[in-house]
């Protein structure tokens, strides 16, 4: 599991006003709250974020808040994150204390591994579900869900009762939903000579009349 550490500090002004304020001198505003501790408001530089999340966990990635306050020694993870959507500026963020003795829910990448049989007939590959919410520790909370889809052919379905996961991580479902499916050529063809064939029937059936 990816770590790493964020100085912050303490936010003394808050609304909007104080907010406009922060960000033009270079800052933006942010919240941070859990278990036992009272939400804070705090204030963040962008580029120190971007650092601090920058590993292959991404927003997964357990930070340790430094600074002057009750959050010192914090360790949260990214939980929101407002993005302006024109100039793409971090507007906002929110951080979740996390117990580490405690199993959280999060979401997790699906990262489809090697390359399929129906692939290379010409088939390809839909990610049906790109994450999935796992439950686990904080400490076992995996980069990404890796499936292995090499003998997947056309027409094969993965579900998630098939997806094998990293011990003592689960993936929460009542229904068994799709993760990845493998289409192609083969369904199409097969569609398409039904046609054929129906419309030669009714060609046959016009010549007797």
């Amino acid at each position: 599991m990816a770590t790493s550490e964020l100085n912050v500090s303490t936010r003394a002004r808050v609304g909007k006003g104080g907010a406009r304020t922060l960000r033009r001198e270079g800052f933006f505003p942010a919240v941070v709250y859990g278990k036992g501790l009272e939400p804070c408001a705090i204030t963040v530089e962008p580029k120190a974020l971007k650092a601090a999340i920058a590993s292959e966990s991404g927003w997964n990635t357990l930070i340790t808040l430094k600074g002057d306050g009750p959050f010192d020694g914090q360790v949260v993870i990214l939980k929101d994150l407002e993005v302006s959507a024109i100039r793409r500026d971090i507007m906002h963020a929110d951080f979740q204390v996390i117990d580490l003795s405690q199993k959280i829910s999060v979401m997790v990448p699906v990262h489809p591994i090697g390359k399929s049989e129906g692939e290379k007939l010409g088939g390809s590959l839909q990610v049906i579900r790109k994450e999935l919410e796992v439950t686990c520790l904080a400490t076992n909370i995996p980069s990404a869900v890796e499936l292995d889809v090499t003998a997947m052919n056309i027409g094969d379905v993965l579900h998630v009762e098939d997806v094998v996961l990293p011990e003592g991580v689960e993936v929460p479902h009542d229904v068994n939903f799709t993760v990845i499916t493998c289409i192609g050529r083969k369904a199409e063809e097969e569609e398409g000579e039904g046609e054929v064939e129906g419309e030669g029937e009714a060609e046959a059936e016009g010549e007797e009349d």
